[in-house]
């Protein structure tokens, strides 16, 4: 059996990974609330992101669902970061509309294999 794998998210599911653990390490060592918001966020879907790059070679709704929680992803995570980190939002609404169109990214996902799957 052989499928096509995405390299877009599978790099993306790795420095997903490894930007969790950065900011994990981050907030061992730093009072920082949002750092311990973010870091799980990231984790969780670095696994997500890998299992898109093998789905979205069989299925274009993978690819369009794992591109809008990239978007969310970084739309929520970088403005709790801008807020630590520069003490401003990204901009207004930031975190609420990534979080929006993440919820919006796993249920597009989630119609992965009703249409054309291998």
């Amino acid at each position: 059996m052989s499928f096509q794998v995405n390299r877009y998210f599978s790099t993306i599911g790795g420095l997903t990974g490894a930007l969790a653990l950065i900011t994990y390490a981050g907030a061992a060592h730093n009072d920082t609330g949002n750092l311990n918001i973010v870091a799980p966020i990231l984790l969780g879907h670095a696994p997500a992101f890998l299992a898109l790059s093998i789905l979205s070679g069989q299925s274009r709704t993978a690819t369009i669902g794992g591109s809008a929680i990239l978007i969310g992803l970084i739309l929520f995570c970088g403005d709790l970061l801008s807020r630590d980190f520069l003490g401003d939002r990204l901009f207004p609404f930031a975190a609420p509309t990534g979080g929006t169109v993440l919820i919006l990214g796993w249920l597009i996902t989630s119609l992965t294999c009703w249409s054309k799957c291998k």
